[in-house]
């Protein structure tokens, strides 16, 4: 519950701050005249509408399991996070390449060039809070791992969205003020519609990463390997089960994963003894941890789903060399 909380909450964060840095920047982009200034000020309301889709997603991801969904509607975050990729690159950089190509043919002049100054510093101070909000919960969430690598496995994609698009904001900010500072002091209005360019470059990269990462949410990523090896751990502490075969797993949102686990039981249990054993574990299971929502058990011999594991072209099961 603590990490679901946490993560509304950056969401609402990003929320609130984009949506009055968006308002400032369209003032400012229409005051101004600058090419540079409006792809920021759509890029902040892209953002702005990317955090309410996610906190849609959300929302709809917490419904409970329906004859329609039996296994519950996890995965609406999921595609609502990779909707929110698709508008970052659609809206985001669309836009920006669009403003940019147009104030490179008509070289517009800037007007009123310290208004944008002042509204890059205020929204640069804006965005780095926001940041500072989101990095917190991914350093929280990521524990000893790289960033890199704790961004590669995260299962929730709404810290890590946040984190992508304040930093794209604030490299975003950074060449907007690169480039009216360059078309002010050198008299070549080209380079603020550069920076627009620039810009949506920025974005494209950022989205196509979040789209790729999303995907692979969204098509079904297993569980870490720790809790893998840990579910096998669990099953071949109880007397009754031989040898704990393997286990697949599946996460249908941040905090719901559906496990199969494979188990040789012990020859002479009965099936109510074999029965008692698997809600032992399930309940040690679920116990340790939480987020397995479902698990099934299957009894197997070591060679029956070493064969089947075979023939899907599996890895090697977690825990072994």
């Amino acid at each position: 519950m603590r990490a679901k909380t946490d993560a509304r909450n950056v969401v609402y964060a990003a929320l609130g701050l984009n949506l009055a840095i968006a308002a400032t920047k369209f003032i400012a982009a229409w005051f101004t005249g600058s090419a540079a200034m409006l792809s920021e000020a759509v890029h902040s309301l892209v953002d702005t509408i990317n955090e309410l889709l996610l906190l849609y997603g959300m929302h709809r991801a917490g419904k409970r399991p329906d004859r329609g969904h039996p296994f519950g509607y996890g995965r609406e975050l999921y595609f609502w996070s990779f909707i929110v990729a698709l508008l970052v690159f659609a809206l985001g950089a669309g836009v920006a390449l669009y403003e940019g190509i147009s104030h490179l043919l008509a070289r517009t002049p800037i007007e009123h060039v310290v208004v944008n100054y002042v509204v890059i510093v205020l929204s640069f101070g804006f965005e780095a809070a926001s940041w500072q909000v989101a990095m917190k919960e991914f350093r929280a969430a990521k524990g000893d791992l790289g960033y890199f690598e704790a961004f590669q496995s995260s299962k929730d994609p709404t810290t890590f969205t946040v984190l992508f698009e304040d930093s794209a904001a604030l490299v975003g900010l950074a060449i907007a003020f690169a480039g009216i500072l360059g078309a002010q002091l050198l008299h070549l209005p080209e380079l603020d519609g550069i920076a627009s360019i620039l810009i949506a470059i920025v974005l494209t990269v950022s989205s196509l990463f979040l789209a790729r990462e999303t995907k692979a949410l969204l098509i079904g990523e297993p569980a870490l390997p720790h809790v893998q090896d840990s579910i096998l751990k669990i099953a071949e502490a109880d007397p009754a089960i031989r040898k704990a075969n393997g286990v697949l797993t599946v996460h249908l949102g941040p905090e719901q994963v559906v496990a199969a686990l494979s188990a040789e039981f012990e020859d002479c249990l009965t099936t109510p003894q074999i029965e008692a054993c698997v809600n032992r574990v399930e309940a040690a299971i679920k116990a340790a941890h939480p987020e397995i929502t479902i698990l099934f058990v299957k009894p197997q011999t070591p060679e029956t789903w070493k064969a089947r594991r075979d023939a899907l072209g599996f890895d090697r099961e977690p825990g072994q060399q």
